[in-house]
């Protein structure tokens, strides 16, 4: 039988399951965003015992590494100061006509429908710093961004 015709097995015609991508640069977080990674960890070693096969056990054994490692190497950011835009402040500011508020978060607490941004995301960077008043160029166009108010995040409450 020609070599061409032969299959030791199935598994070998599987596409491979990497691991859940980590963010890259420091794990930040909120008081609110530690909480919420630790419940993460708590609910998903609750469901390994009850993984129904041994690919669903595959599946919740890699959430559980992800988010083990995100508990790790957590660091809980100092509160932010009132004046300049930082990790855990609440910015309300105007962009190409409309005015919004958000908290900036770390990574994994981020939820743009809820109005909270990653601290890495594109709009966020290019606010960083930034004072009451600013006005900040964004995605090519000068002035993009004038900043209104600059508060502290309901998630940096401890």
């Amino acid at each position: 039988m020609s070599v061409a015709f032969r299959r030791e097995s199935d598994e070998e015609h599987l596409e491979p399951k990497f691991e859940l991508p980590i963010p890259p640069g420091p794990n930040l977080v909120t008081p609110r965003g530690l909480a919420l990674i630790e419940a993460k960890v708590t609910e998903i070693e609750a469901a390994l015992p009850h993984a129904a096969d041994e690919e669903a056990r595959k599946k919740v054994l890699r959430e559980a590494r992800y988010w083990r490692a995100r508990q790790a190497t957590a660091q809980l950011a100092p509160m932010p100061l009132a004046d300049s835009i930082a990790f855990g402040s609440r910015v309300r500011f105007r962009l190409n006509g409309k005015e919004r508020t958000l908290d900036i978060v770390g990574d994994d607490e981020a939820d743009p429908t809820e109005d909270r941004i990653a601290y890495s995301a594109p709009l966020a960077r290019a606010m960083m710093e930034a004072g009451e008043g600013d006005l900040l160029d964004f995605s090519g166009k000068t002035d993009a961004i004038q900043v209104l108010e600059i508060g502290i995040s309901t998630s940096m409450a401890r």
